[in-house]
Order: structure tokens, then C-alpha cells, then sequence
């Protein structure tokens, strides 16, 4: 989702009651007629797709554009979302319309906005305040290299020590390390019984929450990675 700067110049297709007015509030002679018709298309079309085995109805269309988008890390075309549904891209744009309209109706803190080609859903302009508020105080997202090899190394080999990182990464990763204590994604784990008692690092419960993970026995295993450079094939030199 995103957090959208400027209000949406969405216009969805009407639906059987609404009133279609201009800016100084008056209906015109043809708006009728025209959104009769827009009307009459949408339920001859669900009413084909109910006789016909497997059709998605324009409900579940809805409910699976909403997944798309709310998923989509860029705004997400009525093409793109044709192609991946295998549906006519008419009728993604009837359900992507449908779908802002019911967003942008129901007056809650996100909006279907379309952008660049594309749709997204992103929180309304007069929240924005708060929303930047809370972003200010998030830590940043983004990691360097040396951060995510160093934060791999503690999730696979934790407890583990600075000197034993240092060994397995062959450079030092002492600034890699404070990263990755202010962003709270790894924690000291009390101090190793031996010469100089070295602090000993493990990761975090913000570790399992930003990766998805349930517990530690969900990371990827090591054997998951050799066997997914066997099936790359030998890297080109």
C-alpha cells in the first residue's frame, strides 16, 4: 500500500441508484439513459457468468483485484491483472471500477487510487499527518550487503560471537552489528563462557515478524540453497 499525496480523480461505473450530477449538482438528460445501460451490461454479463461452470462471479473478481493490488509493491494495470486472471480485460475493468467505487464510498482510511497506468490502494490524503508521524518513527527498512550477510550468518549459526562472524564472513562486522541492533532485528544473548566472555547475538522477534516467519524452524534450510544452486546450473564466469 501507499501513501497516496494527492486525492483520487476516480470515476467507477454507476450502479442502479446512484445519481450521475456535474459539479453544480444537476442531472443531465443523457446521464440516465447511459448509466441504464452500464447498469443492464453488468448484470447481463453475471448473469452469463452464473450458467457457466467455473466463471468468476464480479463479487470474487473484486475480492481477488483487492489481493492484487493490496500485494502489488507497484500501481497494477487492468492488463496485468487480465493476463494473470485469464479473464477479458472488460471485465477486470467492470470489477476494478466496482472495487473503488466500494473503497472510496466507505469513507475508511483507504482509498483505490489509479496511477501511472495503474491501480493502488493507499491511505487517504487527510491522514496523511498521522501516517507520516508513525513512518518518522519507524526505523528504515533498507539493509546494505554487509547487513543482510551479517544478519544471515547470526540467524543460521545463533548464538554466535563477533570474532565467530568475523571468521565465517572474513571482514569485520562491527557496523553491520549496531545496524542491525537499532533496527531490532537481532539481540545480545548473554556472554559466551570463554577467553574475554565475547557477547553472543541471536535474533530478534522483530526478525520473525518482518520475514514471516513463525519461529526459527521455518528459515530455509541449508540444503534448500544447495539444492537451488543445483537447479541454476553453474554460474557463468
Amino acid at each position: 500500500m501507499r501513501d497516496g499525496e494527492n486525492e483520487s480523480a476516480v470515476e467507477p461505473r454507476l450502479e442502479k441508484g446512484d445519481s450521475a450530477r456535474h459539479s453544480n449538482g444537476e442531472t443531465t438528460a443523457d446521464d440516465g439513459p447511459k448509466r441504464e445501460a452500464q447498469v443492464n451490461d453488468v448484470e447481463k454479463e453475471e448473469t452469463e457468468r452464473a450458467a457457466t461452470p467455473g466463471a468468476r462471479s464480479l463479487s470474487e473478481l473484486m475480492a481477488i483485484i483487492e489481493a492484487l493490488i493490496f500485494v502489488s509493491e507497484e500501481p497494477l494495470s487492468v492488463k496485468t491483472m487480465a493476463d494473470i486472471l485469464g479473464e477479458d480485460r472488460g471485465w477486470i475493468e467492470t470489477a476494478v471500477e466496482a472495487l473503488a467505487k466500494e473503497f472510496n464510498e466507505r469513507g475508511g482510511g483507504l482509498m483505490m487510487r489509479e496511477v501511472a497506468g495503474g491501480w493502488q490502494i493507499v491511505t487517504r490524503p487527510e491522514y496523511h499527518e498521522y501516517v507520516r508521524a508513525f513512518l518518522r518513527a519507524q526505523p528504515s527498512a533498507k539493509l546494505s550487503l554487509a547487513a543482510l550477510e551479517t544478519l544471515a550468518v547470526i540467524a543460521y549459526k545463533q548464538p554466535i560471537t563477533v570474532p565467530e562472524i568475523l571468521e565465517i564472513r572474513g571482514v569485520q562486522s562491527t557496523s553491520a552489528i549496531k545496524t542491525l541492533l537499532e533496527k531490532r532485528l537481532i539481540v545480545a544473548k548473554g556472554r559466551k563462557e570463554t577467553v574475554g566472555r565475547p557477547m553472543m547475538y541471536g535474533t530478534s522477534k522483530e526478525f520473525l515478524i518482518q520475514f514471516g516467519l513463525k519461529d526459527l524452524s521455518e528459515l530455509p534450510s541449508i540444503e534448500d540453497f544447495e539444492d537451488l544452486e543445483k537447479l541454476e546450473g553453474p554460474k557463468e564466469p
